[in-house]
């Protein structure tokens, strides 16, 4: 199945045999401090910058409705993030895995997203649509 948006990631998580539990990490952009004036300008106008996270959350698929409902969920937490890092933790013996289990899971995700080793994750955009990052 290809996932092009929010909703087909919630529906393929759903199909799976076993229980998941859906990762997410939030990340924001910034600007090195020794970025030169083109990447500068390129960043004021929304391009480039390096992904920097700033808050995670694990959600059963049941938990979630909508991308509108996790973005403002998150939007409660007051950080103004520009792309969600999506990943899936099943579960096993149709016991889904608990909040406990997801913890080193995120950690490692939000290890994995500082050092820009992000092709294990699907990125989505504040729209809930995947994107390319390259």
């Amino acid at each position: 199945m290809t996932i092009s948006n929010f909703d087909d990631l919630l529906q393929a998580a759903r199909a799976q045999p076993a229980p998941q539990r859906l990762l997410f990490v939030f990340a924001g952009a910034e600007l090195p401090e020794d970025a030169t004036p083109e990447q500068r300008a390129g960043f004021a106008a929304g391009q480039g910058g390096a992904l920097v996270p700033l808050m995670c959350v694990d959600k059963r698929p049941d938990e979630l409705t909508s991308f509108a409902a996790l973005a403002a969920e998150s939007a409660g937490f007051g950080h103004d993030w520009r792309i969600v890092f999506a990943a899936a933790l099943p579960g096993t013996a149709r016991k889904p895995p608990t909040s406990e289990d997801a913890e080193a899971p995120l950690l490692r995700m939000v290890e994995a997203i500082k050092h820009g080793e992000i092709s294990a994750y699907i990125p989505f955009d504040a729209q809930g649509q995947a994107v390319q990052l390259g």
